[in-house]
């Protein structure tokens, strides 16, 4: 679950990457994209600006680089230039205040020596030490040695040369002759001259020879030097950077930690964690390590668990688990969710898994004129006016209800847990889930008709099987059950309720989820939280997330508190933070979870708690110690070309998918929602008008019928066998009461009233 640590940095790399920066008080942080090249720190908005607009760049050589938390760092040249920026967690803004500070050392020595490039400086770096002299030592003579057979190889060169010459002339001069008493002294001068040019080539080749081989020699003991080099160099890398974090989770300890004790050996563990208060301010700038409390902000602080708790062997578990007061099951949960999660494969399908879709057709861009709606709206009542499919997206409402299932796998891994403690871990990380496909969803689904329903199955696929039905119609309210073959089953009765505020609409999900896991009988409900639609009337829309779910286990009293963090323009938390704690029917805290409802969830299992010093308020904070965080959910990326396709998941596309053998009743059988997709918006507006227009006038027939039905004669039969019944009242002797319950009971969704005699 937790991701591969990237190559730390050398300083001859680029460096790129996502940070926020802080802009002002109104925008707050926003995400640029920062580029470190040749000592230089530049930012652009996107990736896609570099080839041409630059936002700002700040040269490292003259800059300041301070850490200010887990999260955030502050690059200043002098006042001129200062970036506030903020990394998405600690261990990424460690990789870049590593790159920051290999590449200010970096531009630091090139400045240097562009500086002292006039003065002479020697060949080989003295070096300190009595191993250090030796190894120079030892070059210096490899050097001597080299250069003296470059200078006999020179030698070499200039007499064959020179031996060269005198050989060709003395050819020359003998081809000259044409008969004599010379012809024997020159041919005894060719012959010499051959022999002392025979003899430069053999001393030529034997110093070639000479120089080849050391050369090879020394250069692989060099390489070898060049690579321990190197290794070392790395591995004080890693543990400058270790030592980094520890000097970090020291001072946030030493910040909040007059809030540990000075030993553990008598921890005070029977404290819950239920006491709110709001924390110091330099605690809020801790994004990996301060948590939100149960109640109000930073009402609990984690820190490093001690390593003795890393080093137990499998035999003092037990004594581990009784001094920190937690039971067995839970400290042995890295071993037993490996074990339970590792099953046997499934056997291969007998029949092909049917090939969904990957694409729809890109959204049209229509003009929408805002005003020919508003002027359609004068006198009209709210709920009768017929919006435009401009503000929808291709799918239903019950369909919208069922990507809640994108991340099923989560609940199949809690079906296997042995633990109820860690079984509600995923269960918590698949109720922020269920959120993550709505932060870029600005699409209204449509209100479902009457009797509608939407069927997904995904037992071949996934082992899961669901259906949603639209059971009322005012209010609007859904009914959704879906049932797996790894043993869990969820239902969900939803029914909205929201405020509009000028500004912002907040729409209220009410009503209840259930989860029940078949093998341990754990029954699990939680509700949903606010989701906030910003900018309504002017400005672009964007979406947040924002309250509280408690997640009960009825059947263990165990619980999970979470907390998700609305956004604000002058927090400096990570945006779309949610944070949580999972409890015991005691009130005992074993986990943490931490995360962001849009990106992933990270989870770490409680070794120690203690009260910490008072807050603000004078209200005490709970510190945690804890285990690495361990990463449970992460959203999926999404498909090629989502910002084309109303940002639909991989799950969305397939959702309205036409299918053979579905209910008569199924969303994909609507055809204003159908035409909407294949891009005909100007029919699909038509189409939803008629069919919004008959289902009022069915609605009204309805309410006809059950106002005929309750003065029905049947209604009179019904009264006279009340009247001869045995178990008669003064007050249904006059007749009049029975009518009375019939007209307050019958609703537009409801049948006829039945008589009072069949009860």
């Amino acid at each position: 679950m937790s991701e591969s640590k990237p190559p730390t940095p050398t300083p001859g790399d680029t460096y790129k990457g996502w940070l926020f920066k802080w802009t002002n008080y109104i925008k707050g942080y926003q995400r640029r994209w920062f580029v470190l090249s040749n000592g230089l720190l530049s930012y652009y908005r996107t990736q896609a600006e570099m080839g041409h607009t630059c936002r700002g760049t700040i040269n490292l050589a003259t800059a300041n680089i301070a850490v200010e938390d887990s999260c955030s760092f502050v690059i200043s040249n002098g006042g001129a230039q200062t970036y506030h920026l903020k990394a998405s967690s600690e261990v990424e803004r460690q990789r870049w205040i590593t790159a920051l500070e290999l590449a200010k050392a970096k531009a630091v020595r090139m400045q240097a020596e562009s500086d002292d490039s006039g003065d002479d400086c020697p060949s080989v770096p003295p070096t300190s030490g009595q191993g250090g002299g030796c190894r120079n030592s030892e070059v210096q003579s490899t050097l001597r040695t080299m250069t003296s057979k470059v200078e006999d190889l020179s030698t070499c060169n200039d007499l064959i040369v020179k031996h060269g010459s005198a050989l060709q002339r003395s050819l020359s001069e003998l081809e000259g002759i044409r008969g004599g008493g010379d012809m024997g002294d020159k041919i005894r001068q060719v012959t010499e001259r051959a022999t002392l040019f025979r003899i430069t080539s053999n001393a030529m080749i034997n110093a070639c020879r000479d120089f080849l081989s050391l050369a090879q020699n020394h250069n692989k003991r060099w390489q070898k030097a060049l690579q321990t080099e190197r290794d070392q160099r790395i591995r004080l890398e890693e543990t400058l950077e270790q030592l980094a974090k520890q000097h970090n989770h020291l001072e946030r300890a030493f910040r909040g930690a007059t809030v540990l004790p000075p030993s553990f050996s008598n921890p005070a563990l029977g404290n819950k964690t239920g006491v709110s208060g709001k924390g110091d301010a330099s605690d809020e700038d801790d994004d990996n390590e301060f948590f939100d409390a149960m109640e109000d902000p930073a009402e609990f602080i984690t820190v490093p668990a001690d390593p003795k708790y890393h080093r137990r062997s499998g035999s003092n578990v037990s004594g581990l688990s009784s001094e920190t007061g937690m039971d067995d099951q839970s400290v042995n949960f890295d071993e037993q969710s490996l074990a339970s999660n590792l099953e046997s494969p499934q056997p291969l399908e007998l029949e092909p898994v049917r090939q969904r879709r990957t694409r729809i057709p890109d959204k049209p861009n229509y003009y929408l004129n805002l005003w020919s709606i508003m002027k359609n709206c004068i006198g009209k009542e709210l709920s009768k006016i017929p919006m435009p499919v401009n503000f929808n997206e291709p799918i239903s409402m019950l369909q919208r209800l069922s990507e809640d299932l994108e991340y099923y796998e989560l609940l199949d891994k809690a079906a296997k847990c042995q633990s109820s403690l860690e079984q509600m871990c995923y269960v918590a990380a698949f109720t922020v889930s269920s959120y993550s496909t709505t932060v870029h969803r600005t699409g209204k689904p449509f209100n479902p008709l009457l009797g509608e329903t939407f069927e997904l199955d995904r037992q071949k696929e996934c082992g899961y099987r669901s259906l949603c039905e639209q059971v009322s119609h005012h209010p609007p309210a859904a009914a959704h059950h879906a049932m797996s073959e790894k043993g869990w089953s969820l239902r969900q009765e939803i029914t909205l309720a929201s405020k509009f505020r000028g500004k912002y609409l907040s729409i209220m999900p009410l009503g209840s989820i259930q989860c029940i896991f078949e093998k341990t009988n754990n029954h699990y409900s939680w509700k949903k939280v606010t989701t906030t639609v910003h900018n309504i009337i002017v400005g672009k829309l964007w979406i947040d997330q924002s309250g509280e779910i408690d997640v009960v286990n009825h059947r263990t009293g165990d619980r999970c508190h979470l907390k998700f963090a609305p956004y604000s323009y002058f927090s400096r938390d990570v945006p779309r933070k949610v944070t949580g704690v999972v409890t015991d029917q005691e009130g005992k805290a074993h986990y943490v979870l931490s995360g962001t409802w849009d990106e992933k969830m990270e989870f770490s299992r409680i070794m120690q708690s203690s009260k910490g010093e008072n807050g603000t308020e004078g209200k005490q904070r709970t510190v945690y110690q804890t285990l690495k965080a361990k990463e449970i959910w992460r959203k999926n990326p999404l498909p090629d070309g989502a910002e084309n396709m109303y940002y639909f998941s991989s799950l969305a596309l397939t959702l309205n998918e036409p299918e053979e053998g579905v209910a008569p009743t199924d969303s994909r059988r609507r055809p204003d929602q159908r035409l909407m997709e294949d891009g005909r918006w100007d029919e699909a507006n038509a189409e939803k008008q008629r069919l919004e227009e008959k289902q009022r006038i069915a609605r009204r027939e309805r309410e006809r019928e059950a106002v005929k039905a309750a003065s029905s004669p049947e209604e009179a039969v019904t009264e006279d066998s009340i009247n001869d019944s045995p178990f008669k009242t003064d007050a249904q002797e006059t007749g009049t009461e029975a009518t009375e319950v019939s007209d307050e009971t019958d609703t537009e969704d409801s049948p006829p009233h039945t008589p009072v005699a069949c009860k």
